[in-house]
């Protein structure tokens, strides 16, 4: 399961403009919010409209959907990109995108950049009851890909809520993709993420990559090359390493 922005391609998307615009636009309506000390997350924002200004919501969303509209139009593809969601999908993965952006933003650029066909599934906040840090995504995708032994889709009464998590794993960029992991006990990879950001929300990745295409190295290794039961393993390359530093 990978995240889109920051992780797959690079875009300008400001999340910090865009809640800036949100508060503006909630407090010219409803007054200030409540003094913290820490800026507001667009996630927050968004629950705080539609607990308590549930006639602003839509104004809300329309914000986030302007600033994932001018992102996208310039978005690029982070590199290694490709070679992580191919190179996942050759050696027997399915691929899921579990993203925060609308849909209607997020499909037409999958399709510029190459990344649609190599997606087996893509989760937006369209299809979503509450956006990451909230797990909610898994549950989208662990029913998706419910099988039963053999391959046979599963039917609701032998389908696990939330699927199996050993056999899963999130690869993002923000402490957001590794909360919303942790949530279902799925393990989190980490792309270029900010390890004090990741400390400091709880968030202990299994592993660190700094170059993306060799998350199908690292695949192999955590997962016994594919074959069989999942193992851990340490063999994960000079370019990545576990989650407690050791290459």
């Amino acid at each position: 399961m990978f995240d889109l922005d920051h992780t797959l391609i690079r875009t300008p998307l400001d999340l910090a403009a865009m809640a800036a615009d949100m508060r503006r636009l909630l407090e010219r309506e409803r007054g200030p919010l409540p003094a913290r000390p820490e800026r507001y997350r667009v996630f927050e924002l968004v629950l705080w409209s539609k607990s308590q200004a549930p006639e602003l919501e839509r104004a809300v969303w329309a914000i986030a959907l302007e600033h994932e509209r001018q992102a996208m139009d310039a978005a690029a593809l982070e590199p290694g990109a490709l070679d992580a969601v191919g190179g996942a999908r050759r050696a027997g993965f399915r691929t899921a995108l579990w993203t925060n952006n609308a849909r209607a933003v997020t499909l037409p650029a999958l399709e510029r950049l190459g990344l649609a066909a190599l997606l087996d599934l893509v989760v937006t906040r369209d299809d979503m009851s509450a956006l990451k840090p909230d797990p909610d995504g898994w549950r989208v995708i662990s029913e998706h890909f419910a099988v039963r032994p053999g391959g046979q889709p599963a039917s609701p009464r032998s389908a696990a809520p939330h699927g199996d998590t050993r056999d899963a794993v999130v690869v993002g960029d923000s402490w957001v993709d590794g909360v919303a992991a942790a949530a279902v006990g799925v393990p989190f990879v980490a792309y270029g993420a900010r390890e004090a950001d990741l400390t400091r929300h709880g968030v202990t990745p299994v592993a660190w990559l700094e170059d993306l295409a060799r998350l199908p190295e690292w695949l192999a290794a955590h997962f016994g090359a594919f074959q069989g039961s999942p193992r851990r393993s340490n063999r994960l390359g000079s370019h990545c390493h576990d989650g407690h530093g050791q290459t």
